[in-house]
């Protein structure tokens, strides 16, 4: 067979299915065969929960429809996909990456699961994440720590870090994650992959375990933009069971495809936001990693403007995000909707009987201090409406298309450590849409080829369209995206 299986896209896999050189439980028993080599042995990511036990009847379907019918059963035809275990399958436990969750199947889909399925993929595994999503390291009281596949020391980013590394690691080909505050951008830049966080009211929330509907939203996390876009496709959309979808209608193109164009940077004036790059010596190798990234866009025909406005990471975290405030309050009534002879339904009750990893343990009872509609809670609602009405008027004073930073100030934590410095909760707490794409690579002694460095392109709500042309011109431009030396072919 013909089909190389590394850094594969959809696009290939179908012309592959289409040219009778692979079939969907192929494709399937050689992303279970890596599973087996390198989520437990090898570089041991610890990224996958609970591997699907009907992939491969799954698969088999895929292939006799196609046998059938002559034709693919959807865009995404018998595609894997690792799926963060805080989203809801009727057919999987859905943890959380929590010992409270154990065992817990829900007796409907999440939205985004539903759209997965009806696309004709198949959800190959259910990845690890940060326990309950609420911080960025990815550990988790049900499995435990999930790994960098490019640096065994360091953390693959969080909270959907699982999703991160297995992508990364050439195990499935769409990965989704979640995204509070750098959720889905975290494990995509220290995985050197493409993570789109798209505008609030974009994508569903319905059917996942929330953290902070404010600011919660789903999105693809793959190895490049095309198979990203192909997912967002795929997952986009109004949706009754989430209120916020409403925004959506009449915003959401036929397809996302037709952004993507090679020359898609030129003539594009790019804001590049200083006060978001770090300037201690801890930030100088991510700085010139990002700052050598943005000559692709000037050799392509992109003006970058500077941006001198003082956009301040701490006071964004403190004074606008409110993750935390919410967390009590809308975990509890996800927790609230267990059967009754479930043990738990509450965040308290999580705590009181030491259902946690001593990691998340501050995160929680600082939470359980905090709630919704408190005057502090109100003065950060308020905050934010003026954060992201400078953004806008910085982008209209200055005739900007996008604005671009390095995602992490510094690169991503070690194990035992916590991230800091992450620029993410610019756009989480203002509601805007993202995308992370790979800058290239920082030296560090424990990885071979180096540390990912990521950078995010923002734009204003609504402008995803933009924001793909510009992030698929840069990546066909730059190529930064290596797959780690740990997980290599079988």
């Amino acid at each position: 067979m013909s089909f190389e299986l590394m850094e594969t896209t959809v696009a290939q896999v179908h012309a592959a299915m289409k040219a009778g050189e692979l079939t969907c439980r192929q494709l399937v028993e050689m992303y279970l065969a890596r599973i087996e080599a390198y989520d437990q042995k090898g570089p041991a990511i610890n990224s996958v929960i609970t591997v699907n036990p009907k992939a491969l009847e799954e698969a088999d379907a895929c292939d006799a429809y196609l046998k059938e019918h002559g034709e693919f059963n959807g865009p995404l035809h018998g595609i894997p996909v690792m799926l963060k275990d805080n989203c809801n399958t009727t057919d999987m436990p859905t943890t959380a990456g929590s010992v409270a969750l154990k065992g817990w199947v829900p007796p409907t889909d999440a939205f985004v699961t539903k759209r997965i399925r009806e696309s004709g993929a198949t959800i190959l595994a259910k990845t690890n994440l940060h326990e309950f999503a609420i911080w960025g390291e990815s550990v988790s009281s049900i499995l435990g720590q999930a790994v960098n596949p490019y640096d065994p020391t360091r953390t693959p980013g969080g909270s959907s870090g699982g999703t991160g590394a297995t992508i990364a690691s050439n195990i499935g080909i769409i990965g989704i994650g979640t995204d509070t505050i750098n959720s889905i951008r975290s494990p995509s830049s220290a995985n050197s992959l493409v993570g789109i966080r798209p505008t609030i009211g974009l994508v569903s929330r319905a059917g996942i375990v929330p953290y902070s509907l404010t600011q919660d939203t789903a999105g693809p996390i793959c190895r490049t933009v095309e198979d990203a876009v192909r997912c967002l496709d795929v997952i986009a959309g109004y949706d009754p069971d989430d209120d916020e979808t409403a925004w959506c209608v009449g915003k959401v193109p036929a397809t996302y495809m037709n952004a993507l164009k090679v020359d898609g940077m030129r003539g594009k004036r790019i804001g590049v936001l200083e006060s978001l790059f770090g300037k201690e010596e801890v930030n100088k190798s991510t700085n010139e990693v990002v700052y050598n990234a943005l000559k692709v866009f000037e050799e392509n025909g992109a003006t970058l403007v500077p941006v001198k406005d003082n956009i301040d990471q701490p006071y964004l975290t403190t004074e606008t995000s409110v993750h935390l405030d919410d967390f009590k309050e809308h975990l509890d009534s996800y927790l609230n909707t267990l059967p009754p002879e479930w043990p738990i339904h509450s965040m308290a009750e999580i705590l009181d009987a030491g259902l946690f990893h001593e990691n998340s343990e501050g995160n929680m009872r600082d939470a359980m201090k905090l709630g919704v509609g408190t005057p502090r809670y109100l003065e950060k609602m308020y905050n934010k409406i003026g954060v992201k009405t400078h953004i806008m008027k910085i982008m209209a004073d200055l005739e900007l298309d996008a604005m671009v930073y390095p995602h992490q100030q510094q690169l991503v934590c070690k194990i035992g450590g916590s991230q800091q410095q992450r620029n993410g909760v610019l756009c989480s707490s203002c509601g805007l849409p993202s995308i992370a794409v790979p800058a290239g690579f920082a030296p560090s002694e424990d990885a071979p080829i180096g540390v990912p460095v990521g950078m995010e392109i923002i734009g204003r709500p609504w402008s995803e369209e933009l924001l793909i042309e510009i992030a698929y011109s840069f990546e066909q431009h730059s190529h930064f995206r290596k797959p780690p030396v740990s997980a290599p072919a079988l």
